[in-house]
């Protein structure tokens, strides 16, 4: 490594044509190198969520932050996780400090201190299987679902995969109105309504998109 650290570089890369969107202003960097940044607040008024994502699932999740906006009524904020694994460890590092020094406080993991001020139920979305976002759980200071890619076996156009595996933002916002419903903020009509109306169930109800150019 430089400078006598043993530091491991990794690049991603994914088999479908990806904008990366700009960088947003005023961006975090400490939080981006933790693991996890507040990536694009709601504007809007109305309850308060919180949607974590991470690589191409991004898309899906900011898509889902208009559809909460603009069809439910719900503000949800869109938080971008650069690694679900490096969280996990700055936790366990908190953990092993507060377990060999118990008489003093340790400093609080990354994402509890993160999400602290942050209103609402939390739903993470990836391509991964649940359990890379499930890495965080007992960190998370509220109600958390996960959504992943669990299974195997499925090839279709992209949209119809992310359907099937409910990763896509209209399976997101379905995630979100029910964790609304569950906390008691809105009516668990809204999320049937949501899943009626979006066919969650029905792959051949997934948009195509100009991106699809393969199968999943």
């Amino acid at each position: 490594g430089f400078g006598g650290e043993d530091i491991f570089y990794y690049i991603t890369l994914y088999n479908e044509p990806y904008s990366q969107p700009a960088e947003p202003e005023n961006l975090n960097v400490e939080g981006l190198l933790k693991g996890m940044y507040l990536f694009k607040k709601s504007e809007a008024s109305g309850p308060k969520a919180q949607i974590l994502v991470s690589g191409v699932t991004m898309p899906e999740g900011l898509r889902a932050q208009e559809l909460l906006a603009d069809e439910w009524g719900v503000a949800a904020d869109v938080w971008s996780v650069t690694s679900w694994g490096e969280l996990r460890r700055e936790g366990i590092e908190r953990e092993q400090q507060a377990l060999r020094d118990p008489g003093t406080d340790a400093p609080l993991p990354y994402v509890t201190q993160a999400l602290s001020d942050a209103a609402g139920p939390f739903v993470a979305a990836s391509d991964w299987m649940r359990a890379v976002a499930d890495q965080i759980r007992q960190w998370v200071p509220g109600s958390y679902t996960t959504l992943g890619t669990d299974g195997f076996g499925f090839s279709d156009t992209r949209p119809a995969a992310r359907r099937y595996f409910n990763v896509d933002a209209e399976s997101i916002v379905v995630a979100v109105l029910s964790a609304l419903a569950g906390e008691g903020t809105l009516d668990r009509s809204k999320a049937v309504e949501a899943a009626t109306k979006y066919r969650i169930d029905d792959v051949r109800a997934a948009a195509v998109s100009y991106t699809d150019t393969g199968s999943a």
